[in-house]
């Protein structure tokens, strides 16, 4: 069975995902420098729970990953 959405509930569905993704942008604008810090510190420090398997072969890898965050990140 294919669920069809119309373009009036694609349109709200759509803005309902713009307005949280603002609402965030404004979170993280607020947020202290210190916080984000912990947060990235968190994040870092996590990284052993997940299993890697494949090691980065380069600077340019790295940097091209750092980007895709960056971009994905401020939209």
């Amino acid at each position: 069975m294919k669920c069809r959405i119309t373009k009036e509930e694609a349109r709200t569905f759509r803005k309902r995902w713009e307005a949280i993704n603002s609402a965030e942008r404004e979170e993280l604008r607020a947020m202290s420098m210190e916080e984000k810090l912990r947060q990235l510190a968190a994040l870092m420090a996590s990284r052993d729970l997940f299993d890697w398997t494949e090691e980065i072969r380069s600077e340019a890898e790295v940097r091209e990953r750092w980007n895709r965050l960056r971009k994905g990140f401020l939209g």
